[in-house]
């Protein structure tokens, strides 16, 4: 199959860590910002949560198109039963790098590929958990100044310094902790007979 035969691919996310993953597979796709509602519905667990968004935003791009794979993802940190949002603030950062230490972060990604032009869409979600060694203040507020991890979940960057907070990861593809389960995207596209390993060829 070469590029050319692939079907037109996009990512419904605006989100840069998203763009770079998908890149690392192939050139050929489009992101678009889907214009989603991100707000929990009552009592809506952090599964059914990611599960729901992640599927909107692909719907939200596939209603503007005839034809193609879209590609919907959504992701949330669970510590303690309760959803963990992204901290926007060095302070907020410290804090939550202060309740983790010593504990345990499972991130959950949904993750949606549908296709606009027969209307299936296939859906998982992918855990993935993080378990942080017991911090110093001083390990805190130097990771929080040197890589500003705001924008992400959790308050910090696994692919950068944040895998020095760790003790272990658990999952089967840790990529989900950027953001997009590479394994898992890959499987559904085979399932729609896209093989970006063969694409190309």
């Amino acid at each position: 199959m070469s590029s050319s035969a692939l079907p037109p691919l996009y990512l419904a996310s605006t989100s840069a860590y998203r763009q770079q993953l998908l890149a690392k597979l192939t050139p050929h796709f489009t992101a678009v910002k889907p214009e989603t509602d991100e707000t929990p519905l009552p009592d809506e667990d952090a599964t059914a949560l990611v599960r729901r968004l992640a599927r909107a935003k692909a719907q939200a791009v596939a209603a503007t198109l005839d034809e193609g794979l879209v590609i919907g993802a959504d992701q949330v940190a669970v510590f303690n039963g309760q959803i963990i949002g992204k901290p926007h603030t060095n302070e907020n950062a410290m804090a939550q790098l202060r309740q983790f230490s010593g504990h345990s972060v499972t991130f959950l990604t949904g993750l949606a590929l549908l296709n606009a032009a027969s209307g299936h869409c296939q859906q998982v979600v992918e855990p993935y958990t993080v378990s942080f060694r017991v911090l110093t203040d001083a390990e805190i507020t130097a990771y929080v100044l040197r890589e500003q991890p705001l924008d992400c979940a959790g308050s910090f960057k696994s692919e950068g310094l944040g895998i020095s907070l760790f003790s272990a990861m658990r999952g089967d593809d840790p990529n989900s902790l950027i953001g997009l389960p590479l394994i898992r995207l890959l499987h559904l596209l085979r399932n729609e007979g896209v093989d970006l390993l063969t694409a190309g060829s």
